[in-house]
């Protein structure tokens, strides 16, 4: 397995099993892709980015995360509320990821807005991630 695979692996078993996060977005709401006729609000992991970040003694991965929040409720506070709820799982966290060192996990950035044509609000957070 990839470093960014089992990266991902991590990241979905740490957000599928905080019971806070299953009462924003209900049982069965992470996934890796927006499917039409989705039940929403979902959090979508959207991409995973990754790099060479060897040193001269290791070898190591930078990974850069996009995580997706999908709401429909009107306005921006339920994907607000997810946001926030995914940043304080993962920001800085030291979650076990399967065959690898996960060296940091930070939130780099946050946008929230519309989907353009659609009546969804999305709240599209990048993080970025070192693994060895």
């Amino acid at each position: 397995m990839s470093a960014a695979s089992a990266l991902q692996k991590a990241i979905h078993d740490r957000l599928a099993g905080d019971a806070a996060l299953t009462a924003l977005i209900g049982a069965g709401g992470i996934c890796d892709r927006l499917l039409d006729r989705q039940h929403l609000p979902v959090v979508v992991i959207e991409a995973i980015e990754s790099r060479d970040h060897s040193t001269a003694t290791e070898v190591g991965e930078e990974h850069f995360i996009t995580l997706a929040a999908w709401s429909k409720a009107d306005g921006h506070r339920e994907a607000q509320a997810i946001a926030a709820r995914l940043h304080a799982l993962l920001h800085d966290a030291g979650i076990p990821v399967t065959g690898f060192t996960l060296v940091s996990l930070l939130h780099r950035s946050t946008r929230i807005g519309r989907d353009r044509g659609k009546p969804f609000h999305r709240a599209e957070m990048r993080f970025r991630a070192v693994t060895e």
